[in-house]
């Protein structure tokens, strides 16, 4: 007879967990929903110096930038030979900040491990950066140019330079591995924790509120970030 009474705790239990994953998972929407419709627009009256870009593979959003221009060279700390391609002919660099054992162990969503998930979600778990050289970038729906200042560009590489972490010269640390995504990628380490609040487009949408320009209050989507720079319909 009383084994009734604890299976009927037991129901309760879970019925009270599951039910409180889903008021959390709905909370957490419908405030990414929310805020990310909230706009900090630009700075008003700069310059259009720097052509910059932003680029979704359909999740995570990369900040692409000139390799080389009057303010910094991006080469000299993330060197063309740590790509496999080990090609000077590039021109532009794609960095992206995200979860190192998401970067590293998840080629494909077919291959994501629940304890990476489960790490990645809660902020156990460290971080690196993914950069990626391109010749030349097209703008289309999944990736914007946005002009900006020389001004905003050097507060732009600062926020992306102090994402990286560094050794004790000052220089980015290239993570050796073989998880690369083609011939011209590599890995660096970097600073800060991945979790459900600070994603890797958090981390793209902070950047491109360091350097002054549209973007949302906060958002942990790439599609929070894109909606402020739809292409204009003729």
């Amino acid at each position: 007879m009383l084994l009734l009474p604890r299976l009927k705790l037991v129901a309760k239990v879970v019925l009270k967990t599951i039910l409180g994953l889903i008021a959390f998972v709905l909370l957490y929407l419908l405030a990414a929903y929310g805020l990310s419709r909230i706009t900090i627009h630009k700075e008003a009256n700069t310059k259009a110096e720097v052509a910059i870009y932003i680029l979704t593979n359909g999740v995570h959003t990369d900040i692409v930038v000139p390799i080389k221009t009057a303010q910094y060279n991006w080469s000299s700390e993330v060197p063309f030979a740590n790509t496999l391609a080990k090609d000077t002919t590039y021109n532009y660099l794609a960095m992206g900040w995200g979860d190192k054992g998401f970067y590293l162990e998840t080629p494909a969503w077919k291959d994501l491990k629940a304890s990476v998930a489960f790490k990645a979600a809660f902020g156990l778990s460290t971080t690196a950066i993914h950069a990626t050289f391109y010749k030349t970038i097209t703008t289309s729906s999944s990736c914007r140019q946005i002009m900006i200042s020389n001004e905003q560009y050097l507060r732009l590489v600062n926020y992306i330079t102090n994402s990286f972490q560094k050794d004790r010269n000052g220089h980015f640390i290239n993570i050796a591995t073989n998880a690369v995504y083609g011939k011209s990628d590599a890995f660096y380490e970097a600073n800060g924790s991945y979790s459900m609040l600070h994603t890797c487009n958090t981390w793209a949408n902070n950047a491109l509120k360091a350097s002054g320009q549209t973007c949302c209050l906060w958002t942990p989507f790439d599609t929070g970030i894109f909606n402020k720079y739809t292409i204009s319909k003729p």
